[in-house]
C-alpha cells in the first residue's frame, strides 16, 4: 500500500510546480520530496512528472492520478490528524498566519502555555501583513482582519478592530490638541500605504454620542508597515492612526498617548479564520479552542476596544 508521505509529496509538488515548493510546505528537504515522488512512480510503474531544471510538468498519467486522489488525500490527512493522539494529545505541524504586531505582542506570549498543554504540536507561525489564502497556501488558521471570507472558510470574531489616533508626549508638548478628527489637518501625520492596494487608508471616526467625522490628515510621513508607523509616532514625528493592538503596549507604558481619546474608527473585527471541515484536525481544534479561551482570560476584547473612554470597562459581548 502506498504511504501517505509519498502521496502528499506528489500532490504538493504538483500544486507548487516544484519539489522545493512542496518541501517548504511539508517541512522537508527538496531531496526528501524528490525521493518520495520517485518511490511513488516506481511503485506505480508510471512517470508522473516531466522534469527539467526549471519546473515540473505533470504527465498525462500524473494529471489523471492527481485528479483521482486530490480530495481523497485531504480527507485522509484530516482523519489521521483528528485521531492521531498520544494519550489524547493532538500533534503535527500547526501552520498559522498572523500580523507581526498582533502576533508578537499578544499571541506569542500565549505560546508557552499552549505548548505545555499540547507538547506534540509543532508551531510554524508566519508573521506577515497580508490576508493569506488558507486553503491554497496550506495554513491551518490565521488571525487578523480584512480576509475575504470564502465559502470554505470560517471566521470567528475575537475582538474589535478599532483604530485610534496616537502621538508621543514630546510631539504634543506645546501644541494644541484637536477637539475632533477634522482638527488632524493642523498636525503632522504619519500614514500608511496599503501593501495590497497601494492606497493610503482614510478613516471615518465616531464617538459614543454617534457623531461621525472624517479624519482628514496632512501626510507628512508615508510608510507601509504598522510597526514603522508606531515607531515614527514614538520618535515624536507626528500623529498616527493605528489599530489598538499595535499601540496598546506603548499607551500603557506612556510612550504614546491618545490624541482623540473619545474617538475611534471601526475596522471590523479581529477574527480567527480556519477551514470549514466536517472533521477538523485535532491540532486545529486545539488551537481554536485555546485562542478563544485565552482571549477571554486576557480580556483582549475589552483591552482592544478603542470605543472605551479612559477608566471605563466593557460589559457584555463585543
Amino acid at each position: 500500500m502506498e504511504t501517505l508521505a509519498n502521496l502528499e509529496s506528489f500532490v504538493r509538488s504538483a500544486q507548487g510546480g516544484s519539489f522545493s515548493a512542496a518541501a517548504r510546505r511539508l517541512a522537508l528537504t527538496p531531496a526528501a520530496v524528490s525521493r518520495n515522488v520517485a518511490m511513488l512512480e516506481r511503485n506505480l510503474g508510471v512517470r508522473l512528472f516531466q522534469r527539467s531544471t526549471r519546473k515540473l510538468t505533470l504527465t498525462e498519467a500524473g494529471e489523471t492520478f492527481l485528479a483521482a486522489i486530490g480530495d481523497n488525500l485531504a480527507s485522509l490527512q484530516n482523519a489521521i490528524e483528528a485521531v492521531a493522539t498520544d494519550e489524547g494529545s493532538p500533534g503535527g505541524v500547526l501552520k498559522i498566519s498572523v500580523s507581526p504586531s498582533l502576533g508578537i505582542d499578544w499571541l506569542l506570549p500565549l505560546l508557552p502555555a499552549f505548548l505545555q498543554r499540547y507538547p506534540r504540536i509543532r508551531p510554524e507561525w508566519h508573521f506577515e501583513n497580508r490576508p493569506v489564502d488558507l486553503i491554497a497556501e496550506g495554513y491551518d488558521a490565521a488571525i487578523g482582519g480584512g480576509f475575504e471570507l470564502a465559502p470554505a472558510v470560517v471566521a470567528r470574531p475575537l475582538a474589535p478592530a478599532h483604530v485610534i489616533a496616537v502621538a508621543s508626549p514630546a510631539y504634543l508638548a506645546g501644541r494644541t490638541p484637536p477637539v475632533d478628527p477634522s482638527g488632524l489637518l493642523e498636525h503632522d501625520c504619519i500614514v500608511m500605504r496599503s501593501l495590497a492596494s497601494g492606497r493610503i487608508r482614510t478613516w471615518n471616526m465616531r464617538n459614543a454620542q454617534g457623531d461621525e467625522v472624517a479624519a482628514l490628515t496632512r501626510e507628512t510621513i508615508v510608510v507601509n508597515d504598522p510597526a514603522a508607523v508606531r515607531e515614527c509616532a514614538r520618535l515624536g514625528l507626528g500623529v498616527a492612526m493605528l489599530a489598538v493592538p499595535d499601540v496598546l503596549s506603548s499607551l500603557e507604558s506612556g510612550e504614546l498617548v491618545r490624541v482623540l481619546p473619545h474617538w475611534w474608527a471601526d475596522a471590523g473585527a479581529i477574527s480567527l479564520y480556519y477551514a470549514r471541515r466536517e472533521l477538523l484536525p485535532g491540532k486545529t481544534r486545539a488551537f481554536v479552542d485555546f485562542v478563544v479561551e485565552a482571549f477571554g482570560a486576557e480580556e483582549y476584547a475589552r483591552r482592544f476596544a478603542g470605543s472605551l473612554e479612559p477608566g471605563r470597562r466593557m460589559t457584555g459581548p463585543v
